[in-house]
């Protein structure tokens, strides 16, 4: 039996999260940022995750942020600490 250890690096993704991927991706391919139905669909499929992350976390909607990775997501904490603690 192999075991993984280089979970900072990248995590094996359960099957479950990556059927859930593939739908979402599949019928959301829209730019969620435009006005036309297939950006607006891809909009709400963001919220809807938002709020239940959200729900599961016990945050509230407006501090749940999705970024593009981990460096995406280190520069957004880090700026932030550093903008809230002066």
């Amino acid at each position: 039996m192999r075991v993984y250890f280089d979970n900072a690096a990248s995590t094996p993704i359960s099957p479950e999260v990556i059927e859930a991927m593939i739908s979402v991706m599949k019928a959301n391919y829209g730019n969620p940022s435009s006005i036309h139905a297939e950006g607006r669909q891809a909009r709400a499929a963001i919220e809807t995750a938002r709020k239940t992350m959200a729900k599961y976390l016990g945050a509230s909607i407006g501090e749940i942020f999705f970024t593009s990775g981990g460096t995406e997501a280190n520069n957004m904490a880090i700026k932030g600490a550093v903008r809230d603690l002066g």
